[in-house]
């Protein structure tokens, strides 16, 4: 076995942990318990069945591998310090809880990652044909080792980054329809059911996530300051500071909502400028390592084969 396929079969491996973390990741359509879920498809069917049927009724994921990833996660905490579980359950958080996703879950799913591809690589080493050295192999295992263990942080890191962006995005439209509903009538909280009524993003579901809260019984103002927690961006912050203290002070609304919508779409003009001004300097690495070495060799490949064939050649 030689070095090519050593390397497609790792570059396999690591594309396949990937993907798992991936679809782990992904929100799912509903964030109910699935038991629940098949509990209440047979209640509304009227049909009559028991927990285990119940049970059985759900997909081989939720049976089998989530449980299992939960039992090897709760091994893998006894080893992790308390301050990165911490870390961990607050990206967690960030990111929007995909899939429910757990701090165990998490954490079995980067030692997981690591401990497959290294047994995989001893098992490639040990049946293969390559000549290298023990030290050369601990030092290959335990690099693509590392790789796996930090992809799963790397996407989820990438996940909170896409959903403060999203939040970033939408806060200024949702704003707008804030103040119109408000004009309308409308109370600050039916305004928001408005915004988590007629849009699907990560912002109506934050409002929507602060109006169970409410009837829960917190406060409004505890609510609110939690979901810009929950969302860590400077923009909700000050828009939730804007309305605790419009709140408290009784100002009109309408026109706190007016001014921070317009503060808003300044802020998201000037994001957008910010990045415009970003993209000639992250065009040039790849300017640099792909566009004008093809053009060197479209302009210059004629002339040195010219110059090859030519009488010069004799010469040198």
């Amino acid at each position: 076995m030689d070095i090519t396929v050593l390397i497609i079969l790792v570059g396999v491996v690591i594309a396949g942990a990937v993907l798992l973390v991936i679809v782990g990741l992904r929100d799912r359509d509903d964030r109910d318990d699935p038991l629940q879920e098949r509990l209440s498809e047979f209640v509304s069917r009227g049909e009559m069945a028991s927990l285990e049927e119940i049970e059985m009724s759900q997909s081989l994921v939720d049976r089998v591998f989530l449980p299992m990833a939960r039992r090897f996660g709760e091994l893998a905490l006894r080893f992790t310090p308390q301050n990165a579980l911490e870390d961990t359950a607050r990206k967690i958080e960030l990111a929007g809880s995909p899939r429910g996703m757990e701090p165990t879950i998490f954490w079995a799913g980067r030692f997981g990652a690591a401990v497959t591809i290294a047994v995989f690589l001893f098992f490639i080493f040990s049946v293969g044909s390559i000549q290298w050295s023990w030290g050369r192999k601990i030092m290959v295992v335990g690099v693509f080792t590392l790789l796996g263990f930090y992809v799963p942080s790397l996407l989820l890191n990438s996940r909170i980054r896409r959903r403060q962006d999203d939040v970033r995005k939408a806060l200024p439209d949702a704003l707008d329809l804030l103040t119109i509903c408000v004009e309308a009538g409308l109370g600050f909280d039916g305004a928001m059911a408005k915004v988590n009524e007629k849009w699907e993003n990560e912002l109506s579901l934050s409002f929507g996530r602060v109006l169970r809260e409410i009837q829960l019984g917190k406060l409004r103002r505890e609510a609110l300051r939690d979901m810009a927690d929950r969302i860590d961006i400077s923009e909700m912050t000050s828009f939730v500071a804007a309305i605790v203290q419009s709140e408290q002070l009784g100002v009109s609304m309408s026109r706190v909502l007016h001014i921070q919508a317009d503060q808003m779409r300044i802020r998201r003009r000037q994001a957008a400028e910010e990045k415009a001004q970003q993209a000639p300097i992250k065009m040039l690495i790849p300017m640099g390592l792909l566009i004008f070495p093809s053009l060197l060799i479209i302009l210059l490949g004629p002339a040195a084969v010219q110059l090859l064939t030519s009488a010069m050649a004799d010469i040198f």
